[in-house]
């Protein structure tokens, strides 16, 4: 068959839904590693790329059955909801990426002083860190209750605001990059399901209407 056939246009479209699997499988898996990281879990954006890549993943899975057999009522259906997430992951992507870090270390500030006690020491002996960041007498409180090895190593120890801001705009720079650039691919997917649903399968009956 020609590039633009039935079956040209079928593979087409079942790779590229392989490809949102493995998409959304990324998208799962650097949100969680983000996610894993304490105070970044406080950030609903994370939240939110974790809810699109597992939703992408669904969606490919019924592109992929609905691609193979040629079934038109789900390819129907995932043309819509897959131009529904491109519009949300796009959404998402962008939230990621303009995220400063002022609004950053506000988010990680407020998140910290509602947090238990355990949580916080938990965190501070994870980190190897101490205290968020210097800006109120609360710090020196931190400090003096903190159990981090690196009191028993070092004259003072690195804040742990410092190094939730590092980790948290690598995670979210990683999810909007990937986020982004992959949002275009699926307005390509939209078009190759209804260019796909549209063809005659020349294997079905020839006086079948499609």
């Amino acid at each position: 068959m020609v590039c633009g056939g039935f079956a040209c246009s079928r593979n087409a479209l079942c790779a590229l839904n392989v490809v949102y699997m493995l998409v959304g499988l990324l998208l799962i898996g650097v949100a969680a590693w983000g996610k894993g990281l304490g105070l970044v879990s406080s950030i609903h954006i994370i939240g939110g790329v974790i809810a699109v890549g597992v939703f992408l993943l669904l969606i490919a899975v019924a592109g992929l059955v609905g691609a193979i057999n040629h079934h038109q009522v789900l390819l129907f259906f995932y043309m819509i909801i897959l131009g529904l997430v491109f519009v949300f992951q796009f959404g998402i992507s962008w939230s990621c990426l303009a995220i400063n870090r002022s609004k950053q270390t506000d988010v990680i500030n407020a998140s910290w002083w509602v947090m238990s006690n355990q949580t916080r020491d938990e965190l501070e002996r994870s980190f190897d860190c101490c205290g968020l960041f210097n800006l109120t007498t609360l710090y020196q409180q931190d400090y003096a209750f903190c159990t981090a090895v690196c009191k028993s190593r070092r004259p003072t120890c690195q804040m742990c605001g410092e190094k939730f801001l590092k980790h948290s705009e690598e995670a979210l720079k990683i999810l909007g990059g990937v986020g982004l650039f992959f949002s275009f691919t699926e307005i390509l997917g939209v078009w190759l399901a209804m260019r796909f649903r549209n063809q005659k399968d020349p294997r079905a009956n020839p006086s079948a209407f499609l």
